[in-house]
C-alpha cells in the first residue's frame, strides 16, 4: 500500500486545516487508517483512526472535539478535519494503513506510512 498525505500548511491559531491522504495499491476498504504526528524532539504520537467502513473512530485526548476523521472508500482517501488548532498541534503528520479492519491507537498496528505533510500553527 503507497500513501500520499497532503493538505499541510500554516494557519493561525483557531484556524482549520484539512488533511487527506490517497491510497494506491490495496483494498483500501479493507483495512483501518490513521492519522500520527511527530513534532520536532518529540515522538510520534497517535492522533486518530478509523475502521475500514468508517463506523469506529478514535481519538486521542488532546485532539478529541476538535479534530474529525473520515474515509471515503470509493475514492481510496481518509481526511482528517482539524479545527481549533493550537500551537501545541504543529507537527509533521502522518497517515497510515491498518494490518487489520479496526482502528487502533498503537503505531504498531499500521503496516504502511504516507511521506507526511507539516502542520504549522503560529501567529
Amino acid at each position: 500500500v503507497q500513501l500520499q498525505a497532503s493538505g499541510g500548511g500554516s494557519v493561525q491559531p483557531g484556524g482549520s486545516l484539512r488533511l487527506s491522504c490517497a491510497a494506491s495499491g490495496g483494498t483500501f476498504s479493507t483495512y483501518a487508517m490513521g492519522w500520527f504526528r511527530q513534532a520536532p524532539g518529540k515522538e510520534r504520537e497517535f492522533v486518530a483512526s478509523i475502521s475500514w467502513f468508517g463506523g469506529n473512530t478514535y481519538y486521542a485526548p488532546s485532539v478529541k472535539g476538535r479534530f474529525t476523521i473520515s474515509r471515503d472508500n470509493a475514492k481510496n482517501t481518509v481526511y482528517l478535519q482539524m479545527n481549533s488548532l493550537k500551537p501545541e498541534d504543529t507537527a509533521g503528520y502522518y497517515c497510515a494503513a491498518g494490518r487489520g479492519r479496526y482502528g487502533s491507537s498503537r503505531a504498531e498496528d499500521f503496516g504502511s506510512w504516507g511521506q507526511g505533510t507539516q502542520v504549522t500553527v503560529s501567529s
